[in-house]
């Protein structure tokens, strides 16, 4: 029988080398926020790049790698799947940790969540975020 740490490990280490991609080459520095649900996620890429810490935006391929890492986690009604990971890249090597639904309540919308943890890793560094697109609205709760 295949562990889940089988699945994960090599998972993990994609979801390493697709950060690399979505920063343009060097992964030093990365830190991925994502949460996910029920037939929805939402990942979040930042690189600390000395004075600012730079948003990037994620690919396609990154939220299928995260469903599989999601997928990976056996869920039943004893154990639930993680709701929250957080992934960080230093010196080439990656830190993967999970919170889990007892935790945070991520079906429960809360925009500062993403902002706490961000407050928490990197006080008060700028976070620079690429322009708004032409014909993007701000949706409202």
């Amino acid at each position: 029988m295949e562990d889940k740490f089988d699945v994960l490990g090599p998972l993990m280490n994609d979801i390493g080398l697709e950060l690399a991609e979505i920063v343009g080459g060097d992964p030093d520095g990365v830190y991925l926020y994502a949460e996910i649900g029920d037939r929805w996620d939402s990942p979040n890429v930042f690189k600390d790049e000395g004075n600012i810490v730079r948003y990037y935006r994620p690919s396609r391929l990154l939220s299928k790698l995260l469903w599989d890492a999601w997928h990976a986690e056996p869920s039943n009604e004893k154990k639930m799947r993680w709701s929250v990971m957080e992934y960080e890249v230093k010196n080439g090597k990656f830190e993967v940790s999970f919170r889990y639904p007892d935790e945070v309540d991520v079906e429960d919308f809360d925009e500062d969540r993403r902002e706490a943890a961000l407050n928490a890793r990197y006080g008060d560094k700028p976070v620079i975020y690429p322009p708004i697109s032409d014909g993007a609205f701000e949706l409202k709760p």
